[in-house]
Order: C-alpha cells, then sequence, then structure tokens
C-alpha cells in the first residue's frame, strides 16, 4: 500500500517541524511538503498534489478556511484535514462547508491525527465526537428554524432518529465501523447494524455512505 502524501500547511515553524517529525516516524506516512500560509498552501498543492493537506485555519494571506475553499474546488480529490486550536463553533461549520474532510484540535493525541489521516485519505469524514456534536448541533438548529437550504432528507435524520441512533451515527461519521462501535458502546455487532437499518430505512438513505452525508452536509 502506498503512503500517504501530506502536505503540512501553518504558519508556525515549531509546529509544522514537530508535526514532520511526528509523521515522519510512520511508515504509513510521507509529508512531502510544507507551506507557511494559505496561499502558499494552495500553490503547493497544485504543484505537489498531496492526498490530504492538513490546514491551520488562522493563516496569513489567506485563512485556512479560504484555502480550503479553493482546494475543494480545484482539486476535489485532495483530502483536508483542519488542525486548528479553535473549539470554535464558527470555525468548525464554516470549515466543513468550505470543504473540510476532517477536524481536530491541536491538543489530540497521535494515534487520533493518524486515525484521521488514514479515514480522510480513504475519502471518509473524520469528526472527534466534540467536533461533530457541534455540527449536528448546528443542523439540529437549521433544522428546527425551517432553513430550507438543509436538505429534506437531513431534516428526517435528526427528527426521527433515536438518541442512541445518534450516538451510533457520531461515531459513524468519525470512521469507526460496526464491531468498534459494538465495542465503544457494549452492543452486539448486530444491534448496531440494525440501527444502521433503520436510520437508512427512516431517512431513504440508500447505504451507509448516503447517510453520512446527509448528516454532514
Amino acid at each position: 500500500m502506498n503512503p500517504i502524501k501530506v502536505l503540512l500547511a501553518d504558519d508556525h515553524d515549531v509546529v509544522r517541524k514537530g508535526m514532520k517529525m511526528l509523521l515522519e516516524d510512520e511508515e504509513g506516512v510521507t509529508v512531502i511538503g510544507e507551506a507557511s500560509d494559505g496561499a502558499d498552501a494552495v500553490e503547493k498543492v497544485r504543484v505537489l498534489l498531496p492526498d490530504v493537506v492538513i490546514l491551520d485555519l488562522t493563516m496569513p494571506k489567506m485563512t485556512g478556511i479560504e484555502a480550503a475553499a479553493i482546494i475543494s474546488q480545484e482539486f476535489p480529490s485532495v483530502k483536508i484535514l483542519i488542525f486548528s486550536m479553535h473549539n470554535n463553533r464558527e470555525y468548525i461549520i464554516n470549515s466543513v462547508e468550505n470543504g473540510a474532510n476532517g477536524y481536530l484540535l491541536k491538543d489530540t493525541s497521535k494515534e487520533e491525527l493518524l486515525r484521521a489521516l488514514t479515514v480522510v485519505s480513504e475519502g471518509r469524514k473524520y469528526f472527534p465526537p466534540e467536533i461533530s456534536e457541534v455540527i449536528i448541533d448546528e443542523l439540529l438548529a437549521k433544522s428546527g428554524n425551517g432553513n430550507a437550504s438543509i436538505p429534506v432528507d437531513a431534516k428526517a435524520i435528526f427528527q426521527k432518529i433515536t438518541p442512541k441512533e445518534r450516538q451510533i451515527l457520531d461515531l459513524i461519521i468519525q470512521g469507526y465501523n460496526s464491531r468498534e462501535i459494538a465495542d465503544k458502546l457494549f452492543l452486539s455487532i448486530r444491534t448496531v447494524d440494525n440501527h444502521r437499518a433503520n436510520m437508512m430505512k427512516k431517512t431513504k438513505a440508500k447505504n451507509t455512505a448516503d447517510l453520512v452525508k446527509m448528516a454532514i452536509q
């Protein structure tokens, strides 16, 4: 299996160097470049075509959110993982709306960073519990206000699913499979799969990927 090609974008040199040292210890990851601001990140993506770009949000010349919007539009195959100190609803929602495939806080563990890299490089989404809760709460708030920009199926998912199904959906969004979810929630795999099936039936989702797409749109 080819290593995940990563571009690091952060205006703090110490942070970039520290992340590079951390990631270069891993066989499945290769850091192919660094960028010191958002504009530099966009240019480096155009030249290097990484699998994943790890973006800070507050950078000079161009913010991480602005860079994410350009990268996601021009290079949809390049996955975007936000790595930020901001556990702030506005930053999180804006990041997702502008193409972020994942969002991590800078106090995250090495293990979670590596898991997030793997998950987003495979084309899935990765949001840890505290982040996915913000996203889902935002969608719930919009749904409650009758916001027409929220798809009908997305409204249905939050209006109809049970608390346990929401808990399972949170973990699905983070990239966990049925066995891992079962272990975390002390359930059987069959019970988890039944909850998946019930959610898809309620929302008319065609598959799990469709269900997740509805949840994070």
